[in-house]
């Protein structure tokens, strides 16, 4: 087991918008190494976000992140020879984490013409608190409801 936390990167914000977040995202699309291929399929959503809303598009990923972060979770714990589901608050960095996984395997999930489109589609019904992702974040929090019985397990 490693002895210390590793210090945090610091990432750099996009070209464009100059918003983490979206270079959160563009590394989270990337696969192979392919970092331009991942922007422009960024890029594009959001211009496509832009043309449906009428709003700024960071916005609206900011909106749909939030939307789609969970509070709780359920962690599993080990007592005596029982494994209890224990519910726990999300800290921040893995909530962002988890709303953007969510958001992305949604859009992976959908049936339609591009990636970009897909996305943009996922985080339009995100940030108005729709789509796959939001009903995700739903079912981890009936999970932490149900589990609630075992929060004294806390760890």
């Amino acid at each position: 087991m490693r002895r210390t936390k590793p210090e945090p990167r610091e990432v750099a914000p996009d070209v464009r918008y100059n918003s983490v977040p979206v270079t959160f995202f563009i590394h989270r699309i990337m696969k192979r190494g392919k970092k331009s291929v991942a922007t422009t399929i960024m890029y594009d959503a959001l211009d496509i976000v832009k043309d449906k809303t009428g709003k700024s598009p960071v916005e609206v990923m900011d909106m749909a992140l939030k939307n789609v972060g969970p509070v709780m979770e359920v962690r599993p714990r080990r007592v005596g020879g029982a494994t209890y589901q224990v519910p726990v608050e999300v800290p921040t960095g893995r909530r962002l984490t988890l709303a953007m996984r969510w958001i992305l395997d949604a859009s992976t999930n959908r049936t339609g013409n591009s990636y970009a489109e897909k996305l943009a589609a996922e985080l339009i019904e995100a940030s108005n608190n729709q789509g796959a992702a939001v009903r995700k974040r739903e079912e981890t929090h009936k999970m932490a409801e149900a589990n609630r019985a075992f929060s004294h397990y806390r760890m």
